[in-house]
């Protein structure tokens, strides 16, 4: 095999590993949220080892693209693809941990009685996941025009969490005993938020890799 195969191979395996993150990612969010809006919580039995897993590719991909980097020493294209499967293996992992967070909320929220139907929780958690598949399709086609009007989606689960918050104070407020309750689902709340976050930031660096332009505080 020639050295140019091997190295448009290597790149070709980088590629699949990140979207392998990604999807696993992708997973445990749906099982977090699913298992807390519908009181299963034989759902949440597989988060921990695909976080095992999540962990295990974000030390294999960073390793691989330094490897990449220090013995191919690519440049233009290929260094922005490289660099940025690197800043969105980062985010991936961080969606994973926040997606382990949300199963510890729902494992002790479902050991309580519900507090109320869940409406804008689910919905915030569905807007999160279509940015988060969005990001990545953006990320293997190389589509930074998928990966900018995803960007503007993030507006949604910001108002969504002020929309939740607003609605769990009044039931704090009328009924001190709600308190423990609402603050765990507040906290489902920000970290489906933060969710967002990391995938806006994964469409950004697919900006980056795309056009050589640096999007980040700029919005899309």
């Amino acid at each position: 095999m020639t050295a140019a195969r091997h190295y448009s191979e290597a790149l070709g395996t980088l590629k699949e590993m990140v979207l392998r993150m990604g999807g696993l990612a992708e997973q445990m969010v749906h099982l977090s949220v699913t298992a807390l809006a519908e009181r299963n919580g034989e759902l949440l039995t597989g988060v921990r080892p695909m976080e095992t897993q999540v962990n295990r590719l974000h030390v294999d991909i960073d390793e691989m693209c330094l490897e990449m980097i220090a013995l191919r020493q690519p440049a233009g294209g290929d260094l922005r693809f490289i660099a940025a499967a690197m800043k969105i293996n980062t985010d991936l992992e961080r969606i994973a941990d926040q997606a382990v967070n949300i199963a510890r909320r729902a494992e002790t929220l479902l050991s309580v009685p519900p507090l109320k139907p869940l409406i804008d929780i689910p919905h915030m958690a569905r807007i999160a996941d279509e940015m988060l598949k969005n990001a990545l399709d953006a990320f293997v086609d190389g589509d930074d025009a998928l990966a900018t009007t995803t960007i503007v989606r993030d507006d949604e689960v910001d108002q969504l969490k002020d929309q939740v918050f607003r609605e769990l104070l009044t039931y704090m407020m009328s009924d001190p005993t709600t308190i423990p309750r609402a603050m765990e689902l507040i906290l489902v709340s920000r970290g489906l938020e933060r969710i967002a976050d990391h995938a806006t930031n994964v469409c950004e660096d697919v900006i980056f890799m795309v056009q050589g332009k640096d999007v980040r505080h700029q919005g899309p």
